[in-house]
């Protein structure tokens, strides 16, 4: 089939490959491999606006380090032999040890088709249950409280209702960072209509530092505030009897079982470590209000309690009728991009396609769509039981697509000797160098995967708005879709008549077809309308709502007759379980360690770190740490410290900030042993399952710090990436013309002089030595261009690398750049750090304008830019507000 891939300058529409909310943007492909992007103003999700990431989608391009080619045990090979070894792997472990011992680990970044292919070939047809997705990690928790509440996995609302909301609460949500548009709605919302923010987390985030009212609550505690909450709804008389009576069930026993756990606001306080006050604003300001939207993310869902923590939410609105109306009810906001697909698929390992489940009646349904002989009955291993079962010799061959668990499951080092014991580990994969690519099983092959501007399909937000992400780049090398592949394997199989399919939108029209299969409206997930969509109408589709049934039309909100999925169309409220913290500090473990996402990277850095501007805000692993903490353990700000948790250990970077509170820590999920030496979070964390919905722990781990001194500190920049030394402390991130290593070592300045020429040789080498002092610069040059420069100093005189980036950034400098490379200063002012990653502006730019008269953060977006695209950067430039004008003023 040939594909019509765009001329220069014909914009394409598309979707972001980031966060769930679901970006619109226009490519202009430049003819040469890379494209121009904006953001798409028709978009319903975004309005033409793109976060920090989606503005430098072009710089991540490139095919630096992608996977072109199939290989078999690290060799090259065709896609013949690649797939045939596959297949025939699966055919005799299935024989030998029945197909319970395959299984698929999958992913939110797949598209839909992707996904469905997946799923029919291994659910229908191989016949294993063990199919899940990195998906488990992030929302599973939203999707089993919504079942326990609804019948079904249904998100009531939609993005409008951010817009028309007097209060939006944020829990365990760091929304300014994580999902900046729609934080920007939110604030557009607040001056626009005077919308109040709430926000609920441990940590004081920059989503906090805007809010209204910020309840800096104890970690794990969530059930104890809303369940205060639900008690003080129903004493204050602001519960909805009428819709309660009529359209929900288990009310009383989940207000009694609310009671036992805060009976007043006194208790809530002292289960939450709140103030007696901010309890009593915050539950005065839920009352009071009608139109609340309650927007849950990572914080609520990473928990051992996370299904509880969602239905504390869900019983606040169900007990007031606030839900399936405009401007209320309960949000959950999803991870990825695409995880809400995975969802429509079955990529969970308890679901059936289309949203089915283990019914006798839907395994039926399912079985019969697909003429599916060998369909799985019951439900397989959630993901951290599917790794102990790889561990345990149970599961013996597994097919890793578009995902990393080497770096972001629990127990990650558990996870990565585990896969050693496979008989097969098929990768299906983009980047060569992630690391599960560089994964080795008894046998291995990875497979080249098109990336994001590569292939065809659609993608479902976190409002269930299904967007097509469309082709605007020629695919590399030999890489194929993901359906093409699995579809190909399918029909080695012997399954044929069933994988025959020809494009994305083949797979599209089936996947519509089952949602919609002898679906009576007893199922909420119906997109049977477009069952018969042309390829023409396929690939002009616009961004649509479901449910799109075959009669009527798509529905912006559910639930706004008070009917729901349920066997008797009742919502239920839920007793949840009194909060407790999956595990107990302990002497020795006397820190509980939070994870999450930093601003301005993605998952394990494989895109966001080709981008210059991306890795320029944070460009090495760091843990927060609260000051007082920080001088009982002897931490310094800018230090490295080593956090070690029961499960392992990883060196970071110190950031002494109140933003954590006692206690606690705080540690960024992004590094990989890809970029820097021992930062991976997921080789640290426990991730104690819900006991519901198999969703790990992320969020409290007991953990321990300690300082560790190194002799020199210094960075490394160079045109092509070098590898940390051996025994050092490193972090590498993308640079403007290369490749930049800041590092700590216990090496001298006299092995930094031997490991530069070493690396270097042929090459002039221009250098400052003072041995005596430990200081040792160098810069290598390849006639005029700059190929490499180092800086290696006591850790106590740590250099800075901002001057050296800006003449870097040239290929040539000049010869009064030439002398300040070796003395350490800037030949001319820089920029500074980024602060501002969509406009790239710096630290001293921002500092300079708030010093020149700039006294609001409007005042400096004016001025220089710097917060005007889509704001996540705002709170900190409001930080420096008061600081550069006080240095100003003195």
């Amino acid at each position: 089939m040939s594909v019509h891939v765009p001329q220069p300058s014909q914009a394409v529409r598309t979707t972001c490959p980031y966060c769930g909310v679901g970006c619109g943007v226009l490519a202009t492909p430049d003819g040469e491999g890379g494209a121009a992007i904006a953001g798409d103003a028709e978009h319903p999700a975004n309005f033409g606006r793109l976060c920090s990431k989606g503005s430098a989608l072009g710089e991540t391009l490139g095919l630096e380090d992608r996977l072109l080619h199939p290989q078999v045990d690290g060799a090259r090979v065709s896609w013949e032999s690649a797939l045939g070894t596959v297949a025939g792997a699966f055919r005799r472990t299935a024989e030998r040890h029945g197909p319970e011992a395959i299984a698929f680990y999958l992913s939110g970044q797949l598209l839909t088709e992707d996904y469905y292919v997946a799923n029919k070939l291994a659910k229908g047809f191989i016949g294993t249950p063990h199919v899940d997705t990195n998906s488990r990690l992030c929302m599973s928790s939203a999707v089993a409280a919504h079942r326990r509440a609804f019948g079904s996995d249904t998100v009531p609302g939609c993005y409008a209702d951010l817009d028309e909301a007097d209060v939006i609460v944020l829990v365990g949500s760091n929304t300014a960072w994580c999902h900046p548009i729609l934080f920007r709605r939110m604030v557009d919302a607040r001056v626009g209509r005077g919308t109040k923010l709430v926000v609920i987390d441990p940590r004081r985030t920059e989503t906090a530092q805007e809010a209204d009212l910020f309840l800096g609550l104890r970690a794990g505690s969530d059930t104890a505030l809303f369940s205060g909450l639900f008690v003080h709804l129903d004493r204050a008389g602001a519960c909805d009897a009428r819709f309660v009576t009529d359209h929900t069930a288990g009310f009383d026993a989940a207000l009694d079982r609310a009671r036992s756990i805060a009976p007043d606001i006194a208790a809530t306080a002292a289960a939450t470590g709140l103030s007696e006050s901010d309890v009593a604003a915050f539950f005065d300001l839920f009352t009071g209000t009608t139109r609340v939207v309650t927007a849950f993310s990572q914080g609520v869902n990473q928990s051992a309690q996370g299904t509880d923590k969602g239905n504390a939410i869900i019983n606040c609105h169900l007990a007031t009728g606030r839900i399936g109306q405009p401007g209320m009810g309960p949000f959950s906001l999803t991870g990825q991009p695409n995880a809400m697909g995975g969802r429509e698929v079955g990529g969970l390992a308890n679901m059936l396609a289309a949203h089915m489940h283990f019914s006798p009646e839907e395994v039926d349904k399912v079985r019969r769509f697909w003429n599916a002989p060998n369909l799985i009955t019951g439900e397989g291993m959630k993901a951290v039981a599917l790794f102990d079962a790889i561990a345990q010799g149970r599961i013996k061959a597994l097919w890793v697509m578009g995902t990393n668990p080497l770096v972001s499951m629990p127990r990650a080092d558990h996870v990565k000797e585990a896969l050693k014991g496979l008989d097969l580990l098929v990768v299906s994969e983009v980047m060569a160098d992630s690391d599960t690519a560089r994964a080795r099983a008894k046998k291995t092959v990875l497979l080249p995967a098109q990336g994001w501007g590569e292939k065809d399909g659609t993608v479902t937000n976190s409002e269930r708005r299904i967007t097509r992400q469309r082709k605007f780049l020629k695919a590399p090398g030999e890489a194929r879709p993901d359906w093409a592949v699995l579809s190909d394997v399918g029909r080695r199989l012997g399954h044929g008549a069933a994988f025959g399919f020809t494009s994305a939108a083949a797979v599209f029209r089936e996947h519509a077809g089952l949602s919609g299969f002898e679906n009576d409206g007893t199922r909420d997930f119906d997109i049977g309308g477009l069952s018969d969509i042309s390829d023409a109408a396929y690939d002009g589709t616009l961004p649509v709502q479901w449910p799109i049934p075959k009669r009527g039309g798509p529905k912006a909100r559910l639930f706004s007759d008070g009917r729901f999925f349920t066997f008797d169309k009742r919502a239920r409220f839920v007793a949840v379980q009194a909060p407790a913290l999956a595990q107990a500090t302990t002497a020795a473990m006397p820190f509980v360690l939070n994870t999450g996402r930093v601003r301005d990277h993605w998952h394990t850095m494989t895109r966001t770190g080709k981008s210059q501007r991306l890795s320029a805000h944070r460009p090495v692993p760091f843990v927060q740490v609260h000051p007082r903490d920080a001088d009982r353990a002897g931490l310094v700000a800018g230090g490295i410290a080593r956090v070690s948790t029961a499960h392992g250990a990883a060196e970071l970077e110190v950031i002494v900030t109140e933003a954590v509170a006692p206690g606690t820590l705080f540690m960024p999920m992004h590094w990989s042993d890809a970029n820097a030496s021992q930062a991976r979070v997921g080789a640290l964390v426990r991730g104690v399952p819900d006991p519901l919905s198999g969703q790990p722990e992320l969020k409290a781990t007991p953990a321990a710090i300690a300082p560790v001194a190194y002799r020199a500190r210094g960075f490394l920049l160079s045109r092509e990436p070098v590898a940390g030394p051996a025994g050092w402390w490193w972090a590498r991130a993308t640079i403007t013309g290369g490749s930049g290593l800041q590092f700590a070592t216990q090496d001298g300045s006299r092995e930094a002089a031997l490991l530069m020429r070493g690396l270097f040789q042929g090459l002039e080498l221009a250098e400052y030595a003072d041995h005596a002092r430990g200081r040792y610069r160098c810069a290598a040059y390849d006639g005029e261009r700059l190929v490499a420069c180092l800086a290696f100093a006591p850790a106590d005189g740590r250099p800075d690398w901002e001057a050296a980036k800006a003449l870097f950034a040239s290929p040539a400098p000049d010869a009064a750049e030439r002398r300040a490379l070796l003395s350490g200063r800037a030949a001319t002012a820089g920029a500074g750090p980024v602060v501002c990653a969509c406009h790239g502006v710096g630290l001293d730019v921002i500092t300079a304008t708030i010093a020149g008269g700039a006294g609001s953060v409007e005042a400096v977006g004016a001025a220089c830019k710097a917060g005007t695209n889509c704001g996540s950067c705002i709170p900190e430039i409001r930080k420096l507000l008061p600081e550069a004008l006080a240095r100003s003023a003195a």
